[in-house]
């Protein structure tokens, strides 16, 4: 039998609170591993010997129970689960049970609210007790069915600096926004719309949120000329302007920048100076 797993039970015996269930290869009625049911989880008419579908986890005394209700994750899954309750241990998140699961502090990224939907995967502590942790990288899978240049929905997850943004696409598979690729301060939390850059050899997505350079580069241009109608028809920088500058105007690559402004001269809207790009 094993804690935050859904599995099937058999009937060892039944009292006044419930019915005692066992794993079905131990079958002895007076085994002292079986599990309470309790008594209003029970299928009316339940004799022993017979089968139960249930999901394992512990009460509030911390003592073993069963009980027919499916949670939103199990043991191993990663789903996102709304805060409740915030405590001194931690925060309290509504798994679909009458208890909720607690995620301990050192599980946190940054500071739940009540409310908040967290992305987390399931897991037991060192006493076999259901616990969730942000942490989720070591419960993503690889092997997605997606393939470069798909479109996916991720959730941020984790963010460095020197790597990127780590998603997980769909809340099931490992997904990287590379650094080369963060055009914005991603949190932890904020759902991303992607592209798949690369499918890598081990399986896990290399994402960008930016489409294909000529899909993209009409979405470049427009937001460029926008920006110099909004500032009176001229831009007071050419394309020579520093990569770090266009990035964090424009959220493009100094490359992307110097395609669209081509783009809109090829169109004849702008004209460019040596120290400006203004509307014609």
């Amino acid at each position: 039998m094993e804690q935050g797993k859904i599995q099937t039970l058999k009937i060892v015996r039944i009292k006044p609170v419930g019915a005692y269930l066992a794993d079905p290869d131990n079958m002895d009625p007076e085994t002292k591993d079986a599990v309470l049911l309790p008594k209003k989880q029970v299928p009316d008419g339940s004799t022993p010997g017979e089968s139960v579908e249930v999901f394992l986890y512990t009460d509030s005394s911390d003592r073993p129970v069963a009980t027919t209700a499916k949670p939103y994750l199990t043991v191993g899954e990663v789903g996102k689960l709304a805060v409740t309750e915030l405590e001194k241990v931690g925060t309290f998140l509504d798994i679909g049970l009458e208890k909720d699961v607690l995620l301990p502090f050192k599980e946190t990224e940054g500071k739940p609210q009540k409310g908040d939907v967290l992305l987390v995967a399931l897991t037991l502590d060192k006493a076999k007790r259901l616990v969730a942790t942000m942490h989720v990288y070591p419960y993503l899978k690889t092997g997605s069915p997606y393939q470069k240049n798909d479109a996916v929905k991720a959730t941020v997850y984790e963010v460095k600096e020197n790597i990127g943004a780590f998603a997980a696409v769909d809340n099931l598979y490992f997904g990287l926004i590379p650094t080369s690729e963060v055009y914005e301060n991603y949190s932890v939390g904020q759902e991303v719309e992607a592209r798949v850059m690369r499918v890598r050899e081990d399986g896990k997505l290399d994402l960008s949120p930016r489409k294909k350079s000529y899909l993209q580069m009409d979405e470049d241009a427009e937001k460029i000329f926008s920006a110099i109608e909004e500032n009176d028809g001229k831009l007071s920088f050419t394309d020579k302007a520093d990569p770090a500058f266009i990035r964090e105007k424009f959220r493009m690559s100094k490359n992307e920048f110097k395609r669209a402004v081509g783009r809109l001269l090829k169109e004849g809207k702008i004209i460019l100076t040596d120290h400006s790009i203004e509307k014609k």
